[in-house]
């Protein structure tokens, strides 16, 4: 074996070669996330031309040949020779790495997007793009090809009276091997919060393969959020507080209003980027919310006495903070959390005397605040209660608790799992059938609560609950500690009917609102059962799919007679057959559970687990046509 470590060992990669092989350091992945990254990019740069004040209309249209259009009214981009490249600044845009606008702020004061490499990095991983931009009453065009490179030359097409860009691009299927299909959908979801975070902002989206089109226009922004966030849901508060102020060259835009559900939702922003983990703004936003309640109720006579902290006054909070900053910074590459200093200073300014004056001049929205906070604050002491309770049962028994957990001989997290099994039948052949080292059974017994519709206290008090809680020991909530996660795995296995189902979400509506850490951190799965077995002699496999069980039928048993069951329930398995099936590692199957977007989970959970059955009715008929799998 040779030694040699040389020259001929160093790669040089020339233009977007670095993109293409590596394409994840740009996009994240070449998977759904990442083909859709791609539209981001574009339409981010679109974006910030809207956030500089040059476009008010934006519209992306999904060709028949999977090809993406986006096109925006603003300024165009420069066509112009770049001093430094000697290319012209569309060419730049399009094939030099951190070539852009953005960091230039007499071009764009703020910005979202990556920095300068979106145009490029989408020209990199396709196949091809054409540039069209309409600017100083001509149109000009130029194509690039084969990743990124140059297929012509900046060409002009005529004169016109318009102006902006029109970009087309088709992925790459070498770089996106998994699917280059756009999903409908994620853009929609996409395009709508976009809109509402730039009020006045027209987005079109455009279907050519089944014919849809929408448009989303929001003249009160963050406003129309709030109102879209509490959809079906009683308000507390009759109005919608709203300010939008510049502070030492910030500007903040916060929307309030409560509603009578147990759970907080805030969602914060920055340059319109969806900051999931929160950060500054969203630090001084709670702290200055408290601040002016904590005052505004010092004030009032009826409510003397009263001292609340944030876990009080954040049930059934409903928020949009969104600000934009010269210079953001964040934690981490994934721009889920904001860490400049300034912007707490300048949310928490702008929150506090502003809110401290809504309530003054709301005083009966202030008081149904106040009142409802009241409640909370019970409600907070009982569940604070209910919590230790439960922390000195799973003491007392060690977690030990007889007839519904059976654990594992392991005390490694790292190679443990728990089974939550539906029904004791199941739970009894999940019991004998599993792995005794590494996997562990909880059994349940009929449906789980639905925390959606309870308070706190009374979630706490459930026994199925309790008992998930003490074993998988991390605790709930704020005192979630995923040091003291007792399974890397947590896996919901149950009948693939319409009940199991409904224990599914129901479970999972528990996890999301009590235990989301372990979604993020990516311990939830749900197991995947066979649908069929198919069997003739001695042969018999497995079918997950109506897909699977026909290419059995047409390849391997096709000229064989052959007997089909239909599982409708884990209790139809005997030990060894859920063992074949279900749990073995070798050769189960397995769904992560993964949140992608918070907003729309958070959607999903308050529509189908909520006490409003028109929203529940409406939301299944707007969403039933994007079902692929009933079974899953």
């Amino acid at each position: 074996m040779s030694n040699k470590y040389g020259a001929n060992q160093i790669q040089v990669l020339e233009g977007l070669e670095a993109v293409r092989k590596r394409p994840g350091m740009y996009i994240g992945n070449t998977n759904k996330n990442g083909l859709h990254h791609l539209i981001w990019e574009i339409l981010d740069n679109a974006v910030d031309e809207s956030l500089a004040g040059f476009c008010d209309e934006i519209t992306i249209i999904m060709t028949l040949s999977d090809e993406i259009i986006i096109k925006d009214n603003g300024r165009g981009i420069p066509i112009d020779i770049h001093p430094k490249t000697n290319k012209t600044t569309l060419e730049t845009i399009f094939t030099v790495l951190h070539a852009g606008g953005k960091f230039d702020e007499s071009a764009y004061k703020i910005s979202g997007g990556l920095h300068g490499v979106g145009a490029s990095v989408v020209n990199a991983l396709s196949l091809y793009v054409e540039a069209i931009v309409m600017r100083d009453n001509k149109t000009y065009r130029q194509l690039f090809s084969d990743g990124g490179t140059k297929a012509t030359s900046l060409e002009e097409l005529g004169s016109t009276e318009e102006n902006g860009t029109i970009i087309k691009f088709k992925p790459d299927p070498e770089i996106f091997k998994e699917s280059v299909e756009f999903e409908f959908k994620i853009i929609q979801t996409k395009i709508k919060q976009l809109a509402f975070l730039n009020k006045g902002l027209k987005i079109n989206l455009i279907d050519q393969k089944n014919s849809k089109h929408l448009s989303y226009r929001f003249e009160d922004g963050i406003k129309d959020y709030i109102k879209e966030i509490n959809s079906g849901k009683e308000k507390v508060s009759q109005e919608i507080f709203y300010v939008n102020n510049n502070i030492n060259r910030i500007d903040v835009e916060i929307a309030i209003q409560y509603n009578d559900n147990y759970d907080e939702n805030i969602f914060s922003f920055c340059n319109n980027i969806f900051t999931s983990e929160g950060g500054t703004h969203e630090d001084g936003f709670k702290t200055s919310l408290l601040r002016a309640i904590n005052s505004y109720v010092g004030s009032q006579k009826n409510f003397k006495g009263n001292k609340f902290v944030f876990d009080d006054i954040k049930e059934g909070l409903c928020a949009v903070i969104s600000i934009k900053h010269v210079d953001p910074l964040y934690e981490g590459q994934t721009k889920a959390k904001l860490s400049n200093t300034d912007a707490k200073e300048a949310v928490s300014q702008v929150l506090y005397e502003n809110f401290t004056e809504f309530l003054l001049k709301n005083p009966s929205d202030a008081k149904s605040i106040v009142d409802k906070i009241l409640i909370s604050q019970k409600a907070r002491k009982a569940a604070q209660k209910a919590r230790e309770e439960t922390r000195r049962k799973s003491a007392i028994d060690n977690f030990s608790l007889p007839g519904k957990l059976a654990d594992c001989e392991s005390k490694d997290a790292e190679e443990s799992e728990l089974y939550l099994v539906e029904g004791d039948s199941a739970g009894g052949s999940a019991k004998i059938g599993r792995n005794r080292k590494y996997q562990a059974i909880l059994s349940l017994r009929g449906k789980v609560l639905n925390v959606e519709k309870v308070k706190q206290a009374k979630a706490f008090e459930n026994n199925e609950i309790q008992s998930i809680i003490a074993a998988i020991g991390t605790g709930v909530k704020k005192d979630l500690n995923l040091k003291k996660l007792r399974y890397k795995k947590i896996v919901i296995m149950t009948d693939a009917d319409v009940d199991g189902a409904h224990i599914r979400i129901l479970l999972l509506t528990f996890f999301y609102r009590y235990m989301k850490e372990l979604i993020t951190n990516g311990n939830i799965y749900i197991a995947q059962p066979p649908l069929y077995k198919i069997e003739s002699g001695k042969n018999i496999d497995y079918a997950y799919s109506d897909a699977q069980l026909e290419k059995l039928k047409n390849e391997k048993y096709r000229d064989l007679k052959y007997i089909i069951q239909r599982y409708k329930g884990l209790g139809e398995m005997d030990a060894i057959q859920l063992w074949e099936t279900t749990m073995d590692p070798a050769r189960r199957t397995m769904i992560q559970i993964k949140v992608d977007d918070a907003f729309m989970a958070n959607e999903v959970f308050s529509s189908l687990m909520g006490e409003n059955v028109e929203m529940r009715r409406n939301f299944i008929t707007e969403n039933a046509q994007f079902v692929e799998n009933i079974d899953i």
